[in-house]
């Protein structure tokens, strides 16, 4: 017998923040194309239309909501609004995420609270928010999205590898209280993908060939290879896994 339905998400609905775009519209497509219901959170409306028209052409169930993760009051109403297209959601995705880049004494009070909010409340504020109606449920996958800088220092984005040390730190808290009532929180750490986010590092073909180089695969990642992960965590396949970060960047922090 095949186990084709561990990996099935027929029936559920997900909230993919920054689904407008890069790694959130690519595991929003990964997650549509497995049977789920989709509705994207991002802060541009017009690339988030195209985002939503997108999936739709690929007959996948998608609704987009229009918000700034950094406006607390926004991001509540937006909690309640996500339910309305398709019901509760039972899988949350956490991509939302700026990177300022500046010398470290060059941040100012502005670029380190923007970046934690959008980066670490956000993604805390969200899963209070939706994890309630996920424990009635007795199932729900919480998916938040860190970092290589999670666990090592980059150049000129201090705030950025702070938030993101904080999301591994969250994905375990959260996994602590949440998992007992059938939800899950795991983290995926993306190494090097061309989005644009990263695309001040895509800009340099040597810098983006050194990173490649650092990897064991010997190439950058494309954004197809989130789908498996993504999947694999949203599902049945991964109900005892929780409070891990899982690496995929090619064997870059492993070398």
């Amino acid at each position: 017998m095949r186990l084709d339905s561990l990996f099935d998400l027929g029936g559920r609905v997900a909230v993919v923040t920054g689904g407008n775009s890069g790694i959130g519209k690519a595991i929003a497509l990964a997650l549509g194309r497995q049977g789920a219901r989709v509705v994207l959170m991002a802060r541009r409306k017009a690339e988030l239309d195209a985002a939503c028209a997108e999936l739709a052409a690929k007959s996948i169930n998608t609704r987009g909501i229009a918000v700034d993760l950094a406006e607390r009051e926004a991001l509540a109403e937006a909690c309640i609004e996500a339910a309305l297209p398709f019901g509760a959601p039972d899988i949350l995705v956490n991509c939302s995420g700026i990177n300022v880049r500046k010398f470290f004494v060059e941040n100012t009070d502005a670029d380190w609270d923007a970046t934690l909010a959008i980066n670490l409340t956000a993604p805390f504020l969200l899963t209070r928010a939706l994890a309630p109606a996920m424990k009635t449920k007795g199932w729900g996958r919480i998916i938040n999205i860190a970092s290589l800088q999670s666990v090592r220092a980059f150049g000129n984005s201090a705030p950025y590898g702070a938030s993101k040390g904080g999301v591994m730190q969250l994905t375990r808290a959260t996994a602590e209280y949440w998992s007992p009532f059938g939800v899950t929180c795991n983290a995926i750490a993306p190494g090097f993908f061309n989005t644009p986010l990263t695309a001040p590092v895509f800009r340099d073909a040597a810098k983006a060939q050194k990173n490649a180089d650092a990897t064991m695969i010997g190439r950058n990642g494309d954004v197809e290879d989130l789908y498996g992960t993504a999947i694999f965590l949203a599902s049945n396949a991964s109900a005892y896994i929780t409070g891990q970060t899982i690496f995929v960047d090619g064997g870059f922090s492993a070398k």
